[in-house]
């Protein structure tokens, strides 16, 4: 049921302020607000699923791409409610509010305090916290997708008919609101994210990160209503959507109710529709039909653009993000994209496309999209080769059936040692280059009769330490950690072969008490100078330093040579077991530039071609299968990576290379038979048809009564005859 109010509020001259509408500065802040919201929440979200939720890369990028797809689908909901019931206005506040819920849901998952938490920091009921991300997430989804294809729209409803160039100004404004909250946000919470918070345990700080958008979207409510007063509402009129898929499945059901051959053939199979729609709809159908099908291959390209906030970042989780004067967060090099948007829009409107047109070239939209895909396949094959790159610094982690092992010296004099077939001699208070891999048990040969079976844990990376116990050396054995740290973090330890009990503590963070010949417990250091406070029971203190870089794993050797004083920190052997990440983010530059160079292209001309070859009154219809598409491609890219199951990274990045590339193909030869036209004209050709085409309908109607009514009399009088015979025959 429509509106009452808008119905009965007659549009009204609004203020106006440099002749623009007062009203359409509470929309521009209320876009801004809410695209801060998204983007700001999303910036976080795929590392929230993998570092929070502890979810592997594969099924934090699943659930990624399946909420960034119901965000897509959710506008064509929002579209017919707004359309056909509630009018714009009111569909933005109420779905906003559940926006807003959403995002404080969200907010309050990522609180790990309020349940238990484990002794890594994780928390203890972890259901507790999935169940209330995900039902933030759905509300977001809903919330997002719903006021989408409403708020622009509104803002357009605000001018009047003479004011075409402020409106067109004002879109512009609009389209920079976006991009402003889009870019500020990816910057911001990141930052957020990484600092600790918590109450009993320190975490990175994603209630913050979630938080601060979520405030953003009650801003943006907050200041749409305030403007309600201003607002030009105009009532819903109801959905051309809905009526065109009317008009669509009329025109399929009728064809196939009239098989018959005396029923003759149509030019097109929308003709069918003719008996109940005027040839002006069912011909402004055709025209929509005709850019939908073009649409088809479109979601490939979406589903590699998208996974810039899902497999790209985490691929920057193992880079170094060292800029100098700058340290860039993974999730900040998301960034790069709404930068490179700024720059290249200007750049490809004012210099590339006249530069071309000045070439005599016919650079059709088409085409250019066409170029946009290729582009976008381009970024794919550089992240392969980067991931290449990365892949060669990275660990060779023990797999299920083998087990690795590293061996430190704590004795005072070197140490010839025999590992099964690998023999190397150990100076004083160092270890052996790298892990050595063993199958199987096997014999730990000290010297003289310091002789040992040894087996590992397989799948375990271990770290054997070799102390003094009495004439003989012993081994000691501890678990290593078997992945890269987390969050280019750093995983420090201690082992003190100190003959009394200390403790140590960087920052608020403790390693805790370590007695002799003992292991500390592993502690995430950020990049940077690092100082470690180590204290003895007797409370002498000793500073002792150390530059990280990212994602590193050292064991912090303490000797029984140690002594507090002055250069104590001399007498401490760092042994590095897992190198710091050596390929610089920058590394990632190129292949954002592609994408975001495809997205120009690609993005900004397909929707230029949609609302050029879209009917006057069905362009929201495109803007909806637009939409669709980009639902669609992070299907996509949910299909692909659990159907493929490749084993390295950069095989997944070809394989969408490659498939984007086919589809490009397959775009180019469809876009080669499309012709052009001018829906305008194609209008006026009919409506000055319609008198004909109202008597055509009117006679058409008139035969179909009269064709009604004969069999009627027909069905009748048989009925008549059969009467009639039925007497004579009793007569008889």
């Amino acid at each position: 049921m429509a509106d009452k109010d808008e119905m009965r509020k007659p549009k009204k001259k609004s203020a106006t302020i440099f002749g623009f509408p007062i009203s359409i500065f509470f929309i521009v802040v209320n876009e801004f607000c809410e695209r801060f919201s998204y983007y700001g929440m999303r910036a976080v979200l795929v590392l929230y699923f993998k570092y929070f939720l502890r979810w592997d890369d594969d099924f934090a990028t699943t659930i990624y791409h399946t909420f960034v797809a119901l965000c897509y689908l959710t506008p064509i909901l929002g579209a017919i409610v707004a359309d056909s019931w509630l009018g714009k206005f009111k569909t933005i506040v109420y779905l906003s509010i559940v926006y807003a819920l959403g995002q404080v849901i969200l907010a309050v998952s990522a609180i790990h305090d309020i349940t238990d938490a484990n002794k890594d920091g994780t928390p203890d009921n972890m259901t507790f916290h999935i169940a209330l991300s995900m039902v933030g997430l759905l509300l977001i989804a809903l919330g997002t997708g719903g006021i989408k294809p409403c708020v622009a729209a509104f803002g357009g409803d605000q001018f009047d008919d003479d004011q075409e160039k402020q409106r067109s100004t004002f879109f512009s404004i609009f389209y920079l609101s976006i991009n402003a909250g889009s870019l500020l946000s990816t910057v911001i919470t990141p930052i957020l994210r990484a600092q600790d918070c918590g109450i009993h345990t320190q975490q990175k700080c994603y209630p913050l990160a979630f938080g601060v958008p979520a405030a953003l979207m009650v801003v943006a409510l907050i200041v749409f209503i305030v403007g309600s007063g201003m607002y030009t509402k105009n009532a819903p009129q109801g959905n051309i959507l809905v009526k065109v898929c009317k008009c669509i499945g009329f025109a399929i059901k009728n064809r196939f109710r009239h098989r018959a051959p005396e029923y003759p053939k149509r030019t097109h199979w929308m003709d069918w529709a003719e008996e109940k729609y005027d040839k002006l709809l069912i011909a402004q159908v055709k025209m929509v039909l005709k850019v939908l099908f073009l649409y088809i291959p479109l979601p490939m390209f979406w589903a590699l653009f998208d996974q810039q906030g899902s497999r790209w970042t985490l691929q920057a989780t193992t880079m170094d993000g060292d800029f100098g004067l700058l340290i860039i967060q993974p999730d900040q090099m998301q960034t790069v994209n709404p930068i490179l948007i700024l720059v290249l829009v200007p750049v490809m409107d004012s210099l590339i496309y006249p530069l071309i047109a000045k070439c005599k070239l016919n650079f059709t939209p088409l085409k250019r999209m066409t170029v946009g895909m290729f582009l976008a396949a381009l970024a794919f094959i550089c992240a392969a080769l980067v991931q290449i790159q990365i892949d060669k610094t990275l660990p060779k982690f023990p797999s299920s059936t083998v087990g690795q092992a590293k061996f430190i010296n704590m004795l005072d004099r070197s140490l010839d040692v025999k590992a099964g077939t690998n023999e190397f001699t150990l100076k004083p208070y160092t270890a052996n280059d790298d892990y050595l891999t063993f199958d199987d048990q096997f014999q730990l040969n000290l010297g003289g009769n310091a002789i040992y079976l040894t087996s590992l844990v397989d799948g375990n990376r271990s770290t054997v330490v070799i102390v003094q116990d009495g004439s003989l050396p012993k081994p000691l054995g501890f678990v290593d950690i078997k992945t890269k740290p987390e969050q280019g973090a750093n995983d420090i330890r201690f082992f003190s072969g100190y003959d009394s009990l200390l403790n140590v503590t960087v920052g608020d963070q403790d390693f805790g008490e370590i007695t002799t010949n003992n292991m500390s417990k592993y502690v995430g250091v950020p990049r940077g100078l690092a100082k470690f406070l180590i204290k003895s029971a007797t409370g002498q203190e000793c500073v002792y330093s150390q530059e990280l870089g990212f994602g590193s794993s050292f064991t912090v050797i303490i000797p029984p040579t140690f002594t507090f004083g002055q250069n104590c920190e001399q007498n401490i052997h760092p042994v590095m077991d897992i190198k710091p990440n050596t390929i610089h983010m920058a590394w990632q530059i190129p292949q954002y530039f592609l994408i975001t160079a495809g997205e120009v292209v690609f993005s900004v001309t397909g929707l230029e071609f949609s609302y050029s070859q879209a009917p006057s009154n069905m362009k929201s219809v495109l803007q909806a299968g637009w939409l669709f598409t980009v639902a669609v491609g992070n299907i996509i890219v949910l299909i692909v990576a659990e159907a493929a199951t490749l084993p390295d990274q950069w095989a997944e990045y070809i394989l969408f290379a490659s498939l984007l590339l086919l589809v490009c193909f397959i775009f180019a030869f469809m876009a080669y038979f499309y012709t052009y036209i001018d829906p305008t004209q194609e209008e006026a050709r009919f409506a000055q048809k319609e008198p004909e085409e109202k008597e055509r309908r009117k006679s058409v109607e008139m035969k179909r009564k009269d064709s009604v009514k004969n069999r009627k009399e027909d069905r009748k009088g048989s009925d008549s005859s059969s009467d009639e015979e039925e007497v004579k025959q009793t007569k008889i």
